[in-house]
């Protein structure tokens, strides 16, 4: 038996099943944020590795004419297939409708990707309302832990908490990044691998 004949369990990311959400990671909120340059480099990482192993990624701006755009550490970044711009703190709505996804269509519709990975701000606003809205229409989500702040720690450990018990999974920029690669033979596993020694550094 070959690899690719090997079983895999449906709780790992799986690069063609999954979509990578930034939320909300602004000029006027970043600042704010306990470890927020930490945030913004694991998220670049992730952004990095996304290219590399070509798993969309979407972004999300709240009230960007108040907040500001996102950071320019981001922005730009040649992943980023889509941003769109929300009042609304879950940005679960504006996502499904930019990957034509209604109320009646299943998730997994059109590419087999039924998995939304969560990065971003703040922990226990605009992520966790996406991602309780995301598990209310059926997808699998997963929130990088590393990768998400508030402006409290008490309520980023809080937010956690909260997904977690409600069936998210949490998990790290640096477990998604493996997990996405699935083996040491992959294609891009020699990008990937100098993108890790640089975010251990």
């Amino acid at each position: 038996m070959n690899d690719s004949a090997l079983f895999r369990s449906t709780r790992l990311i799986d690069r063609l099943r999954s979509r990578l959400l930034v939320i909300d990671v602004q000029q006027k909120l970043v600042p704010a944020i306990h470890r927020g340059e930490d945030i913004l480099r694991r998220i670049t990482f992730l952004l990095n590795a996304a290219r590399y192993l070509e798993v969309p990624v979407f972004a999300s701006e709240q009230y960007p004419q108040g907040l500001g755009p996102t950071v320019p550490q981001l922005a730009g970044h040649p992943a980023i297939v889509t941003v769109f711009n929300k009042v609304r703190f879950s940005a679960a709505d504006q996502f499904c409708k930019h990957i034509a996804i209604n109320s009646d269509t299943s998730p997994d519709a059109h590419d087999g990707r039924d998995q939304v990975i969560l990065v971003g701000i703040e922990s226990h606003v605009c992520v966790l309302q996406t991602a309780f809205d995301l598990m209310a229409r059926g997808f699998r989500v997963f929130v990088a832990d590393d990768t998400t702040g508030s402006g409290n720690q008490i309520d980023h450990q809080i937010g956690m908490d909260r997904l977690r018990n409600a069936g998210a999974t949490i998990c790290t920029a640096e477990s998604i990044a493996f997990e996405w690669c699935e083996t040491a033979e992959v294609e891009c596993f020699k990008e990937i691998s100098k993108l890790v020694r640089v975010l251990r550094s």
